[in-house]
């Protein structure tokens, strides 16, 4: 069975059908939008090791900015994204994309240890238990492996925090969770004894950010 929600939010079956919808034009919304924050994240992963998880790889718009002697792997709970993600790989040639495969991530079908990098991006706010897919995270990552998130996360407090408060509702239609603030993942980190480096503002504005934490060696 999936793990149970910590927080209330989407069930798995309903993130199927909205992926299943935005599949046909994800590429078309999202490329050039998160393309600098994507590239961002794969530069960040790739100085952990060159063995990497995509968790949530849709379809694939960060897979070619992987270096050819990198080795990945990319999961996602659509089966429709993933079908794009495949013909994109079989058109471009990404040799280094080892695999996609559906998969829940928060109950990865990998061994313990498997990778030096694990890669989320504007994943883990939309996931039905955060935590739960941070744990699976944790435990497929290598000793010393990072784990790397591009997304948007609220501001803690402040005026930016009050409007993003506002605009919370629309910002959920498109799959960016103003209220979901960096703090929880720290807690998380704190609490399993995982080292919190650190957020970096990236492409547009600082709107989208890199957080980085790293397994104990």
């Amino acid at each position: 069975m999936l793990s149970e929600p910590r927080e209330a939010g989407p069930t798995t079956a309903l993130m199927r059908k909205a992926y299943a919808r935005w599949a046909p034009v994800y590429d078309v919304v999202y490329d050039k939008l998160t393309e600098p924050a994507a590239r961002d994240a794969v530069e960040a992963a790739l100085v952990g090791g060159r063995r990497i998880l995509e968790a949530g790889v849709g379809t694939g718009l960060s897979l070619g900015y992987y270096p050819a002697d990198a080795e990945v792997y990319g999961v996602d709970l659509s089966e429709d994204m993933l079908r794009r993600a495949n013909r994109k790989v079989a058109r471009r040639g990404l040799s280094h994309v080892k695999g996609l495969q559906v998969m829940d991530v928060c109950r990865l079908g990998y061994a313990d240890a498997s990778f030096d990098a694990v890669v989320a991006q504007f994943l883990i706010t939309l996931v039905p238990d955060p935590e739960g897919a941070l744990d699976e995270f944790l435990r497929v990552l290598k000793p010393g492996g990072m784990i790397v998130l591009a997304n948007h996360f609220g501001q803690a407090d402040g005026t930016v925090a009050r409007v993003e408060e506002i605009v919370a509702p629309l910002c959920s239609k498109i799959g960016w969770s103003s209220d979901f603030k960096a703090a929880r993942i720290e807690a998380w980190a704190r609490a399993k004894g995982v080292t919190f480096i650190g957020l970096k503002p990236t492409f547009p504005g600082g709107f989208f950010k890199i957080l980085r934490m790293q397994k104990p060696g």
